[in-house]
């Protein structure tokens, strides 16, 4: 669990600038003391009372060299102080305190930003298919905002006034010491059960923060599949359930948090006037009593009007902290999550491989859990530029296996070899850049359709784009597009059909060059038209690198050089599809299957 010191180490390279604007503005607030101390001497001129020696000794140096009578000198030098105090002082404070807050607030936030996109670059697969994007996106928007939000609020008003406060209770210690006895008894009392209050409402915060990334990632799963949703009809059912869901949050949490804030309140002003009350009378006995002179009593009167008076804004700060500091703990511990054994310094320069494309895997099993076996005893070579199929059925282990060779994950016993050597001997960034996936579902960015073809290499040139656009026969439907290669493709590509969107992955795997190509299920679910077109594009692919093949429909792998049937994680059969067809084993069924479904 995440605590104050980890929350406030975010600052940690402001810490110079942090300290000086912290002191500067507790110096103003102290400085500020100043006026009510000078009307209270101004007071006791006026009604021919003794003055502080600090204040005697000043007109004192005044009367050397410029002489009137003692009263109006002394008025004088009172009058100047004040005026040093408030009219000087006014142009300055903003630029040594607020000015320096926010200029530590957004530094801070810009090099967070930066550390958290490199985190979030940083993490695991496994974390981002156990994790709701929305969730993530919420818990890191809010920690970084109130992480900008909160400094200002603590380094310029939350510590200034405390430190205010306390020096008040230096002052009236000076002036009446059983006044300033009171006055640090009711402080402590309230300061006390406010913490603990506060403390208890932090609980509380923590669990609304976490009821709204829950619902964060319900309103992320609804946005992602709006085309369900309505192709359904279940806007009302989906309303319902945020409805429900806020509901509850209402009720369990949001009013308890806002009662226990106003019951809060409520008790600090009550406490603050019944100090108030008890300060006036103890300072009235002292000027009645002759201990304390009519400006001190104005003076004791006023500073303490002025601590109690600073104790609302203080509790304000504190509940807005409060509000923050669950979020800020969250992000926290997002910010601590650990990384993946392969995780990349993504401020490397890749290391610049060519592979000659030998696949081999030993002995090689793998489990998610530890517990349940995925992959066991998986043993094959794939011989450079050849064209090796995965086929099984749903759940067999082909792309689990993928994701081993992608280095996603390590295996649980066994080796992985890439011309000779364990793939985890390589840098994996520049391991990675000599490898390129299909995915089943293409992922495209809300960009042009140019930008998304260079993703993996925008140092690519048009020719390039266009070699590899015909290849992979997006320049079938080019044409159609209104801007061409500069046509808008929507979010997750949505303006794009499915076989459009597959024969981009295939361009942009292209334009990386890759010594590895892996297609993942790249015709499962395309129409026959499209399915046929990508097809030509493998077939025109093949010999010219080492190439893997993920399918469920058998017409896409007749050509590899080997085919690999998975059942239940291990390798069943292996062969050609002549050779597999003659064994008449598991694929020998799937074929007859799938001539079956086709005719």
């Amino acid at each position: 669990m995440a605590n104050f010191r980890d929350v406030i180490s975010y600052y940690q390279s402001y810490k110079g600038m942090a300290l000086f604007s912290i002191f500067m503005s507790c110096l103003f607030e102290v400085i500020d003391l100043v006026v009510p101390y000078t009307i209270g001497q101004i007071l006791n001129v006026l009604s021919d009372q003794p003055i502080d020696p600090i204040i005697s000794s000043l007109t004192d140096a005044v009367e050397s060299w410029w002489q009137t009578d003692r009263r109006s000198l002394t008025l004088g030098v009172l009058l100047a102080i004040t005026f040093l105090v408030t009219v000087v002082r006014a142009p300055i404070q903003p630029w040594v305190g607020p000015w320096f807050h926010w200029l530590i607030a957004l530094g801070s936030r810009r090099e967070q930003t930066d550390r958290t996109i490199a985190k979030i670059l940083s993490l695991p697969l496994e974390f981002y298919e156990e994790n709701n994007p929305g969730r993530i996106a919420g818990r890191v928007a809010r920690g970084l905002s109130n992480h900008t939000w909160s400094y200002p609020d603590v380094a310029g008003q939350l510590i200034p006034k405390t430190v205010r406060v306390l020096a008040i209770f230096v002052m009236i210690l000076v002036l009446s010491p059983a006044t300033a006895l009171l006055f640090l008894a009711f402080f402590i009392f309230i300061l006390h059960f406010s913490v603990r209050d506060l403390y208890k409402l932090i609980s509380k915060e923590d669990l609304l923060e976490k009821h709204q990334e829950n619902t964060e990632s319900r309103t992320s799963e609804i946005i992602t599949n709006i085309k369900t949703v309505k192709a359904f009809a279940t806007e009302g059912m989906e309303w319902k359930r945020q409805h429900d869901r806020l509901r509850r949050e209402f009720k369990s949490v949001i009013q308890g948090i806002h009662l226990g804030y106003v019951i809060l309140g409520t008790k600090q002003r009550t406490l603050v006037q019944i100090g108030e009350f008890l300060v006036l009378v103890l300072t009235l006995r002292a000027t009645l009593g002759g201990q304390i002179t009519l400006g001190q009593f104005i003076t004791t009167l006023t500073v303490s009007n002025m601590a109690y008076s600073e104790l609302e804004p203080i509790s304000t700060f504190m509940e807005i902290f409060a509000r923050r500091y669950s979020s800020m703990v969250r992000f926290h511990e997002f910010m601590q999550l650990p990384l993946g054994e392969d995780s990349p310094n993504i401020f490397a320069q890749p290391v610049p491989y060519k592979f000659e494309g030998k696949i081999e895997f030993s002995n090689v099993s793998f489990s998610y859990d530890g517990k349940r076996s995925v992959l066991e005893d998986i043993n094959f070579v794939i011989e450079p530029y050849q064209t090796v199929a995965l086929v099984g059925k749903s759940g067999s282990g082909k792309s689990t296996l993928v994701k081993l060779l992608l280095r996603y994950f390590s295996p649980s016993s066994g080796a992985i070899y890439l011309d000779g050597k364990p793939i985890d001997a390589f840098e994996i960034l520049g391991y990675r850049k000599r490898l390129a996936i299909v995915h089943q579902e293409v992922d495209v960015f809300n960009g042009t359709l140019l930008e998304n073809l260079v993703y993996g290499n925008p140092k690519a040139t048009l020719q390039e784009v266009e070699a590899a656009c015909a290849t992979a026969k997006v320049d079938d439907f080019l044409p159609l597009l209104p801007q061409g290669l500069y046509t808008i493709v929507g979010e997750r590509g949505l303006r794009l059909s499915g076989g459009q969107r597959q024969r981009l992955g295939i361009a942009r795997a292209l334009l990386v060059n890759p010594d590895i190509l892996i297609f993942d299920e790249a015709t499962s679910s395309l129409d026959y038209e499209s399915e046929r077109a990508i097809q030509v594009a493998m077939q025109q692919i093949q010999g010219t690198r080492t190439t893997i093949v993920i399918a469920h429909r058998l017409s896409t792998v007749r050509e590899a050089d080997q085919i690999l049937v998975l059942d239940r994680g291990r390798i069943l059969e292996r062969g050609t599809h002549q050779d597999l067809l003659k064994h008449q084993g598991i694929y020998y069924r799937l074929n007859q299957i799938q001539e079956v479904i086709t005719h």
